[in-house]
């Protein structure tokens, strides 16, 4: 089952760039999932235990190493990637 999201993290703080870069980078290095990325947000397309299983993964490292930050996202299954 293929799975489709849209994420926006917003970082509590006020250097907040290095703190959404480097979540983007960090979903990038999974060559798995196809992730496109827009000033609004970054969509997240792949199998759908594997996106759930990163999205958890980044979210956890996120809290760890930056503190607080809200993630909004948007699910829906299949891959509804531009391509």
């Amino acid at each position: 089952m293929k799975l489709s999201v849209e994420i926006s993290k917003y970082p509590l703080h006020q250097d907040y760039i290095p703190f959404i870069k480097g979540f983007i980078d960090r979903v990038n290095a999974y060559e798995e999932l196809k992730v496109i990325t827009n000033t609004m947000s970054t969509q997240i397309f792949g199998d759908y235990d594997l996106v759930l299983q990163v999205i958890s993964t980044e979210i956890k490292h996120s809290y760890e190493q930056f503190g607080k930050a809200i993630f909004v996202c948007k699910f829906i299954s299949g891959d509804l990637s531009p391509e």
